[in-house]
């Protein structure tokens, strides 16, 4: 028996829902409602399924992130996507990784639902202009121009600098190696002067409610030896796992020129039910 399509090509669609969300539990339900339209399709007059199906997808992203964009609106604090945990292997597709990395996923968030959609399925998936606009409902010739606008608008924001797998790892190393010891001078050296952690509390955890400027302040505030460091690999990309009087945070990390440039702490505690099974993400 031929295994459903559905079934074939779900990693695919839960990577389009997720990336173009930055919910798996939102990309969830997404794949739920669209198994239940594809349920009802009929299979003989479907010509590409892979096709058919990540229009659907896309389609129900959409209207859930258009839902959700209201609800953000109202979040306590700042807001950062939900943390998968990935294999090493995952990082072998370096586009791939680099588009669903937790510092992209945050880029992504300030584009508009249909660029965002726009943004996922020509440069991540790399579907035809014609295929998109039948997602999202609108004339090639608008999806052109909502792709190169969603290009620059990425490219403006997205790190400046490429960094080496081996690089971003040995960074990443120090710097769980310092939060272990607690020791605001190893903090410092791995840390750039001007960086920035973000900080995602959701209202249910304790978290900055701003962003933090300056190696000073973001190392006096992390400086505490009373934790439960591990490596993990989020998104992607190697990162961090904090445990701490019965807390659990994932750390995420933008390296440029040998130190952490950015900080992101996700401590909603909602959005780490995924640190302990890995996540089939694929293009």
């Amino acid at each position: 028996m031929t295994e459903d399509p559905f079934v074939t090509h779900r990693s695919l669609l839960f990577t389009v829902a997720y990336e173009m969300l930055g919910s798996a539990a939102d990309a969830e339900d997404v794949l739920q409602e669209s198994w239940l339209r594809w349920a009802d399709v009929d299979r003989a007059q479907v010509r590409d399924p892979r096709a058919y199906l990540v229009r659907t997808v896309t389609r129900q992203a959409l209207n859930r992130l258009r839902t959700l964009s209201r609800s953000r609106e109202e979040y306590v604090g700042e807001w950062l996507p939900e943390p998968l945990l990935t294999s090493p292997d995952v990082a072998e597709d370096v586009e791939l990784a680099e588009s669903v990395s937790i510092a992209m996923l945050t880029v992504l968030e300030t584009l508009g639902p249909t660029e965002r959609a726009v943004f996922v399925l020509r440069e991540v998936f790399e579907m035809p202009y014609g295929e998109i606009a039948e997602a999202v409902g609108k004339s090639a010739a608008t999806v052109r121009q909502i792709a190169r606008r969603a290009r620059e608008h990425v490219a403006a924001r997205r790190p400046r600098v490429p960094v080496s797998r081996s690089e971003q790892q040995a960074v990443v190393e120090r710097f769980l190696a310092a939060l272990r010891t607690g020791q605001l001078q190893e903090l410092l050296d791995v840390m750039a002067p001007d960086v920035v952690l973000i900080a995602d509390g959701g209202g249910l955890a304790a978290a900055a409610p701003a962003p933090i400027h300056g190696a000073e302040l973001v190392a006096k505030m992390l400086a505490r030896p009373d934790r439960v460091v591990s490596a993990v690999w989020l998104n992607g990309a190697p990162a961090g796992r904090i445990e701490s009087e019965g807390r659990l945070a994932a750390v995420s990390l933008v390296v440029e020129n040998g130190k952490v440039t950015r900080i992101h702490a996700m401590a909603n505690p909602r959005k780490l039910a995924r640190l302990d099974e890995p996540a089939e993400l694929a293009r």
